[in-house]
């Protein structure tokens, strides 16, 4: 259930970045319901006569019924739904735990529901406040601490016997990096929220028709993201090969840190892709899922490495770990 509703949130971070991309924030100018409907029109003939001026001003001029912005927008949130109803089933399947030594693991999930059910009503407020900066970033931190309570859930249920045992003096520099390699990539995907916040004031002033002029436009916010890559760059090859030269390239957090590279690479492509080729529309949400992928591949390589503290197992598997161990 962990992985399966991880799979989900990833797919819902894909498609919030779409929705961003495509400027279809606005594409159903109320909630929870779109023009009005529970199913949203798929024409103009569909929307009431008055709808110009019941939603012009929230649509910010664009009153022209665009059916592509508002099926983006509606997909978008029926993901967010399916979301949460994953969540809950996760929630329910984490219940025998509190009959058990692993009690946390439903605080967690219980944690988890209730922060996706306030991200649901910020997702609300980023429609009232009509995209408002500080909400819609808020609303992007918040699906990060989501992502990381339900990857520690998963890492706790497939990968915490890897290293219930395992002691090594090394582990505490690999601890110490991590933290740092974690806060710098949060910081970045922040800086990276500001850009884009600015973006939206150039695609305001310029229109989605002059995309080879946005990069031009956006000033310092850009440069200051740009050159702080090299940065968080610098910080994640040294934390990737120290676990290779620690751990090895074929132990899990080798794998970990190989998959890590791999995704900043990723990473850095599609930011040089939108800089240099007139920000396409694809590049933009697969620029925020490589960013959201690669925290949340540290974060559990840094519990992997970390499990005797972070992954707490009962009495009970312990002694079953022994068991297998001494056979």
């Amino acid at each position: 259930m962990a992985l399966n509703t991880v799979i989900t949130l990833y797919f819902l971070i894909i498609a919030g970045g779409v929705v961003r991309s495509t400027g279809a924030g606005m594409g159903c100018p109320d909630w929870p319901r779109c023009f009005g409907s529970w199913v949203p029109p798929t024409e103009a003939s569909q929307l009431p006569a008055n709808y110009k001026e019941n939603y012009g001003a929230k649509l910010k001029g664009e009153v022209e019924f665009n059916p592509v912005k508002t099926w983006i927008e509606y997909v978008n949130r029926l993901l967010g739904a399916f979301t949460g109803i994953m969540i809950f089933l996760t929630l329910l399947a984490s219940i025998p735990f509190l009959k058990t030594g692993d009690k946390q693991i439903f605080f967690f999930c219980l944690a988890a529901f209730l922060l996706v059910g306030f991200q649901g009503w910020l997702g609300a407020k980023v429609v009232s406040f009509e995209l408002l900066p500080i909400v819609v970033t808020l609303h992007m931190l918040l699906a990060i601490v989501i992502v990381f309570v339900l990857l520690y859930l998963l890492t706790w249920s497939r990968f915490s016997a890897y290293t219930l045992f395992k002691t090594n003096e090394s582990r505490k520099v690999l601890n110490t990096i991590g933290l740092v390699v974690m806060g710098l990539s949060l910081f970045q995907i922040l800086l990276g929220t500001q850009v884009r916040e600015a973006m939206d004031e150039v695609i305001v002033k310029l229109g989605y028709s002059s995309r080879a002029r946005w990069i031009s436009e956006l000033g310092v916010k850009f440069y200051i993201h740009r050159s702080f890559s090299t940065i968080v760059f610098g910080f994640n090859i040294f934390w990737i090969n120290k676990i290779l030269k620690t751990e090895g390239r074929m132990t899990l957090p080798g794998r970990i840190a190989i998959a890590c590279l791999f995704i900043m690479l990723a990473e850095i492509g599609t930011g040089l892709i939108m800089a240099y080729l007139g920000v396409p529309p694809f590049a933009q949400p697969l620029h925020l899922t490589f960013a959201i992928l690669l925290i949340g591949l540290q974060f559990v390589g840094w519990l992997v490495i970390n499990g005797n503290k972070y992954l707490r197992y009962n009495n009970k598997k312990i002694g079953e770990h022994q068991m297998l161990t001494s056979k």
